[in-house]
């Protein structure tokens, strides 16, 4: 991916996030009443994956009829292992900015680094499949990977979802361990070092 002006990349991703937005649509069928109340239940957890966005940047985008839309055959698999980022521009000395993402909606880059989207599928040697309830609820809780290591960055919104309840966040794990396996290594994290001064 060639990257241009950052502001042409981030403007381009925010259209593209905005579009996906207007276009994603409830699952089929009505809601049960009961995907409201606090047990714990992977129904649930459907229901709030569906309606947190989390389509928005664990599953890569493609160019549909109308636009970017999720490519829902990679639903929750990350960023493609087989797309590489450009080179990061530096900083804008004015602005103290540079940053935006790849056209798929799984990369980004800013002043923390490169992210990627994780793989939330299944799978237990590139997604979740390994993961314990514990893991995920201090992964969102606390902001770490796997719930002890590394930060989780931008734009991961953890600092909204840690508000969840437990049954909340029990409810989105039950769901994605439903979630059919994808295998995708999503490359590791570029940390930015801190910077000078």
């Amino acid at each position: 991916m060639t990257v241009r002006s950052p502001h042409v990349v981030a403007a381009v991703a925010l259209l593209s996030l905005s579009i996906a937005c207007s276009q994603m649509s409830a699952p089929e069928g009505e809601v049960a009443a009961d995907t409201m109340a606090g047990a714990v239940s992977a129904e649930r957890g459907a229901y709030l994956v569906n309606t947190m966005g989390c389509h928005d940047c664990h599953t890569p985008f493609e160019m549909g009829p109308n636009g970017p839309e999720p490519n829902m055959t990679l639903a929750l698999s990350g960023h493609p292992e087989t797309v590489t980022m450009g080179p990061v521009p530096a900083l804008d000395p004015a602005s103290g900015w540079a940053w935006g993402g790849a056209g798929t909606n799984t990369a980004f880059f800013g002043p923390w680094g490169v992210s990627y989207s994780a793989n939330i599928t299944s799978d237990e040697n590139t997604g979740l499949g390994i993961w314990t309830e514990d893991m995920f609820v201090t992964a969102i809780r606390e902001g770490k990977h796997m719930g002890t290591s590394r930060p989780i960055l931008p734009p991961m919104p953890w600092p909204v979802f840690r508000n969840l309840t437990d049954d909340d966040l029990k409810s989105v794990f039950a769901y994605l361990k439903t979630v059919p396996a994808i295998a995708n290594h999503v490359p590791e994290p570029v940390i930015a070092a801190p910077p000078a001064g």
